[in-house]
């Protein structure tokens, strides 16, 4: 016989799966297909705008590139994230990929989370087997908030985030 304290415990399991799976859902959109993962890294860094004119000739902010440093578990610097987007490791592996899907941060006034498959891959190394970049747990990097006045004015914006390579 179960008491009211087996129910409410048993309960409260099955919202937190409810709970859990409806999260997962959402991150499912960009987990990978079929992948092994590699390495997981966080990722300390800025994104980069640019001002410049629209169609209807009005300035605004453009994304133009990340800057970032990813590190592993024990805060030793392993990567460095770029313009293509691109990741290039200390042992000279680089990779370049493309976003094939995004879903909202879970932080509010933050970029989106994405998964990128690699298009092309420089050196062997650390980097070379690496098939898909998942990018999640987004803090910050949307737009400067400041309007910009001068075309090809840069602003960045500081981010966080996880990047998690696979194969």
């Amino acid at each position: 016989m179960f008491t009211h304290f087996d129910r409410v415990s048993r309960l409260a399991a099955v919202i937190a799966v409810c709970v859990a799976s409806t999260g997962a859902s959402a991150a499912s959109s960009i987990d990978p297909p079929q992948a092994e993962r590699v390495v997981t890294t966080t990722a300390s860094g800025v994104q980069v705008y640019s001002c410049e004119y629209d169609a209807q000739h009005r300035l605004g902010w453009v994304f133009k590139n990340p800057q970032a440093t990813l590190y592993d578990t024990s805060g030793q610097a392993l990567i460095r994230h770029s313009a293509g987007p691109s990741w290039e490791a200390d042992d000279g592996s680089r990779i370049v990929g493309h976003m094939i899907a995004q879903t909202p941060s879970e932080s509010a006034a933050s970029v989106p989370q994405l998964l990128l498959e690699t298009r092309s891959t420089a050196a062997s190394g650390m980097l070379s087997a690496i098939r898909y970049v998942q990018r999640v747990n987004t803090v910050g990097g949307v737009m400067p908030v400041s309007p910009c006045s001068t075309e090809h004015e840069l602003g960045n914006s500081p981010y966080i985030a996880n990047y998690i390579f696979y194969k």
